[in-house]
């Protein structure tokens, strides 16, 4: 089970859906929806998610609040409501949630509190029919008529529909359809009407008696285009391990081949280089023999000339 959404309800206004025909919608806006505390079941003896919404100025918060918002590292907000959750769909404190919670095409119930109507009578509080409208009434046509019986029992029940305030109640409508998200100015689209004035706050989740064939994001989507996601299983592990072994063999083996290019490279160098070497020598010793065998050659000169 997810969390939900606090918004605002911006108005009423309407689409054009693919074949032309006018959708009326209702705007909500998101603005700074984040988690800023978490109800444990060790702790609270519930599993849920406080959520604060639009920034509030610091001198319009009480001091028990500032300690609250200051404990969670959070900007003290206007409106604070919790959401239930499932133990795997809890949110880390500070995580800032995003109009694409929610997707085109699911079902939501949206909760809101009513326009006071202030002091109503019965026919327009619980639509009674009213007495005739010509004989036999004397100025009471729009009169709820008899509210009790005779002297068994002789009072008026509790809950007995009478005139009196209305409106101004918290109220739900459930299965509104979401036409559309806009997650950039943080608007959803709902079809059809949500209760509520205009700057009210609603409550937007999932719908409980509606499933959607939808896939939405789990746990939830926060905002900068991040999506929470659950973790990745174990088992996946070794999987992910073989591929990574897969791809790192071919990087190895393109690898391995510039460096035997470079010793095949290398090879005749080094063969050129003990050639060099071994040249020298070879030179050298033609000129050795030579002059051995002009020392030779001087001595039976001199010997010439000392018989001379």
């Amino acid at each position: 089970m997810r969390t939900g959404l606090i918004a605002q309800k911006l108005g009423m206004s309407r689409v054009f859906d693919e074949t032309g025909e006018h959708v009326p919608v209702t705007v909500l806006k998101v603005d700074g929806c984040q988690v800023v505390a978490v109800r444990t079941e060790d702790k609270d003896g519930y599993t849920a998610l406080q959520l604060g919404a639009v920034n509030a100025k610091v001198k319009n918060v009480t001091r028990a609040n500032r300690g609250h918002f200051a404990k969670s590292k959070v900007e003290p907000k206007r409106k604070l409501a919790e959401f239930r959750v499932s133990t795997d769909a809890v949110l880390d404190v500070g995580a800032e949630l995003s109009a694409g919670h929610f997707v085109a095409g699911q079902f939501v119930d949206v909760v809101g509190t009513s326009i006071g109507k202030g002091f109503a009578g019965a026919m327009k509080r619980h639509n009674f029919g009213g007495l005739r409208a010509s004989h036999g009434v004397s100025i009471s046509h729009r009169s709820h008529g008899s509210t009790g019986n005779s002297q068994d029992p002789g009072k008026v029940f509790k809950g007995k529909k009478m005139a009196g305030h209305m409106g101004d109640a918290r109220t739900t409508v459930q299965n509104l359809e979401v036409v559309s998200t806009d997650e950039d100015r943080g608007l959803i689209m709902l079809k059809g009407a949500v209760p509520g004035a205009r700057g009210g706050w609603v409550l937007v989740s999932d719908a409980k008696k509606r499933q959607t064939d939808v896939e939405l994001p789990f746990p939830a989507a926060l905002k900068g285009g991040a999506a929470a996601e659950e973790p990745a299983p174990e088992d996946a592990a070794p999987e992910e391990q073989a591929a990574t072994e897969a791809e790192a063999a071919p990087e190895a083996e393109t690898a391995a081949e510039p460096e035997t290019a470079r010793e095949a490279e290398a090879a005749p160098e080094s063969e050129t280089v003990a050639k060099t070497e071994v040249a020298p020598d070879a030179e050298a010793a033609p000129g050795d023999t030579a002059d051995d065998a002009g020392g030779a050659g001087d001595e039976p000169g001199d010997d010439a000339e000392t018989k001379e």
